[in-house]
């Protein structure tokens, strides 16, 4: 259903069954995936691709051009994956000419007022809690969690499984299955509740636990203990991604 109140243009790709409400503005060079609600006063504008089952509420703007001065108007995109909600007020940035697209995955949940910058990559199941800003080119795998009023430098890469504490700064990366929070941001721990509730077993767990006390309790700087993981504990999918994710740091990780 879509009001005779909101501003939708005829040549916009919405599916049958997608509920736009009154005075949404949807542009031209969009599309809407089937069950998608588009809540009032919502702006979606040139480039979004949004998912099947999505909801985007009141004030939401999707796919503004980028705050960015390098951007010259080429033509970029937003692409939100199905059963992901954008709470009141988020707004999403379209991509620059670095990498094109803004992409938030599946079944993620923006809370209201959080910003997603041109170019970050989340993710399915990420949680934003309200007022998180992410700059440019952020990267979070799947299942993180960001507390409210968090703000993430831009070119950070944020693993999954991990959980950080509201109102950090983030400034380096964050390795996969840990907390991080204080400041300045530091590693707290493993989301010993979070791996458990995802079917983690206490087997695995303890698997993490231990390749990260060669991180961060063994008194090693990153490439010894880095060596070390490699020589002394066996492979696991776990260990191997830990591992992966250290070997590509950009930005070197939280200590």
């Amino acid at each position: 259903m879509i009001s005779p109140l909101a501003s939708v243009h005829p040549h916009a790709r919405i599916a049958e069954n997608v509920t736009i409400e009154p005075f949404a503005t949807i542009s031209e060079d969009v599309e809407i995936g089937e069950g998608t609600w588009v809540g009032p006063n919502s702006v979606i504008m040139d480039g979004a691709r949004i998912g099947k089952n999505c909801k985007i509420f009141p004030g939401a703007v999707i796919s503004a051009i980028p705050q960015d001065l390098k951007y010259r108007g080429e033509k970029t995109l937003v692409e939100i994956g199905d059963s992901t909600t954008l709470r009141e007020c988020v707004t999403v940035n379209k991509g620059t000419a670095a990498i094109g697209t803004t992409i938030i995955g599946g079944h993620c949940l923006i809370m209201a007022y959080s910003h997603v910058a041109h170019d970050c990559k989340l993710g399915n199941h990420v949680i934003m809690a309200n007022a998180t800003g992410l700059a440019g080119e952020i990267t979070i795998d799947d299942y993180a969690y960001l507390g409210g009023m968090v703000g993430v430098h831009q070119f950070v890469h944020i693993g999954a499984h991990t959980m950080i504490q509201a109102g950090s700064r983030i400034g380096q990366d964050i390795p996969p299955y840990v907390t991080a929070g204080r400041h300045p941001v530091r590693y707290e721990g493993i989301n010993v509740i979070g791996l458990r509730r995802r079917g983690f077993s206490e087997e695995t767990i303890e698997t993490i636990h231990e390749v990260y006390r060669y991180l961060y309790q063994k008194k090693l700087n990153v490439s010894q203990a880095f060596n070390a993981i490699e020589k002394e504990l066996p492979a696991t999918p776990e260990r191997d991604e830990i591992l992966h994710f250290i070997r590509h740091s950009k930005r070197g990780i939280i200590r």
